[in-house]
């Protein structure tokens, strides 16, 4: 897999990657390959690494979502980069597809969320959940199929966030199984741009890419 790593950016402080849908972020008691291993095992090779490489996690994707993210390669790069996700200026957008249901053209979402004892997210009362927005414009519509793409801006972000917002207001993912109750199929959701201050320089980087698969195939958009 190490192989194949789709590197965006690499310097002595981070990596920016694309993480393929279905891989973890981070190792989980199911063993299963994650992108933080993959990496490691990257740098051990490159650069004839002895013992153990240290490598942040800075932020996660859902192992079913694919798209970019950045991840630190010394603990000073880690913890000034964990402080940008804490203040909001890590920026992050989606590309997701849901089912339209008649849709507004955009709007933005504040809920309060929890995850309860499943691991599941739920909405619920501002003195129970954890602040949670985002906003979104419709990009394209695919009426034969009640299909809408949307941009999405996560202003936060909370577990299953995206999923849950949309999910709640009868707008279900595309092959969303946990929230959507659907046939198996690969979830539309993509994290397709990534914005930050270099840990060291201050310079504002920014990654974006391309979701591919079937599905999007649909729309003419992206």
């Amino acid at each position: 897999m190490k192989d194949k790593l789709d590197i965006l950016y690499e310097d002595n402080h981070i990596v920016v990657v694309v993480k393929p849908a279905n891989i973890l972020s981070q190792a989980d008691n199911t063993n299963d390959l994650d992108m933080l291993t993959i990496i490691k095992e990257y740098i051990k090779e490159k650069y004839n690494k002895p013992g153990n490489v240290y490598l942040g996690l800075v932020h996660r994707l859902d192992r079913p979502v694919g798209g970019v993210m950045v991840f630190a390669k010394t603990s000073k790069a880690a913890s000034r980069l964990s402080n940008e996700v804490r203040n909001g200026n890590l920026k992050k957008k989606y590309y997701a597809i849901v089912n339209d249901n008649n849709l507004k053209d955009e709007d933005t979402f504040i809920d309060y969320l929890l995850k309860d004892s499943n691991y599941n997210t739920i909405v619920t009362t501002k003195d129970k959940g954890k602040y949670a927005e985002l906003s979104y414009k419709v990009l394209e519509r695919d009426k034969k199929n009640n299909l809408a793409l949307v941009d999405i801006d996560l202003k936060t972000g909370r577990h299953h966030q995206i999923r849950v917002q949309f999910a709640s207001r009868g707008h279900v993912l595309y092959g969303d199984q946990r929230y959507g109750k659907e046939d198996k199929k690969q979830i539309a959701l993509f994290a397709y741009s990534l914005e930050f201050s270099h840990p060291t320089t201050k310079e504002v980087l920014k990654f974006s890419v391309k979701p591919n698969g079937e599905v999007w195939n649909y729309f003419r958009v992206i």
